[in-house]
Order: C-alpha cells, then structure tokens, then sequence
C-alpha cells in the first residue's frame, strides 16, 4: 500500500529547531513532487513548502522564507522540513503530500498525503 508517513514533530519552545521528516513508500524509479502543509486547530490547511522532483526548485510560504528549508533525500525517499526559529503561530499538524504535477499551493492538486505530525510551540 503506497503511503506517507511524517514523523518529527513534538512540544518545542518560541526559537527552537526541528526536522520533520516525511518517508514516502513508492515503486523504485518514480519520484513526485513533495509539499508540506499544515493545518492549525479551527484554520484551513496552508502551504508551508514544496520541492520538485530533483530538488532543485523550492517554493516557500511567506510565513516560511528564510525560517524553513525544505530538501529531499530521493535514495532514501524521504523528504525534510527543517524548522528554525519556530514561533507560537506555528504550531499546527503538519502533512506532507505528494503530486505527479508540479508545486502547488492549492492542497487540492495533491493527491496521497500523510497522517500528519503534530508541532507545538510553547512561548
């Protein structure tokens, strides 16, 4: 069953550092474009970033540029959200999805995503 699976989160304070971390189980050979979203408690869910398939082109919200970086490891199909300089307003679950595509912020041009990983960020 093809699937992904976020994992990293936790109870971090106002400033910390952190990785998600989102494992995708795929039949060798096809890579996707990725996306992290996250989706805060009564709040829609929002793109935070995305990457294309070689790891190259790297999109950011606004809330994201220059905090977040987002990167791919395709050998071990895993892809990275390091979170520095967390705020308050960043807590939320987080999801990452996947697109044949290309990098939207339109959660609906995705099509398989995670469970999502939980990160709360205390003052």
């Amino acid at each position: 069953q093809v699937q992904l699976v976020e994992s990293g989160g936790g109870l971090v304070q106002d400033g910390d550092s952190l990785t998600l971390f989102c494992t995708e189980s795929r039949r060798a050979g096809r890579i996707y474009v990725m996306a992290w979203f996250r989706q805060a408690v009564g709040k829609g869910r929002e793109f935070v970033a995305g990457i294309n398939r070689s790891g190259v082109n790297k999109e950011y919200s606004g809330s994201a540029t220059g905090r977040f970086t987002v990167s791919r490891d395709k050998g071990k199909n895993t892809v990275y959200l390091r979170m520095n300089m967390v705020k308050p307003e960043d807590t939320a679950v987080y999801y990452c999805a996947d697109s044949e595509e290309f990098i939207s912020r339109d959660s609906g041009e995705y099509a398989l995503w995670g469970q999502g990983t939980p990160v709360a960020v205390s003052e």
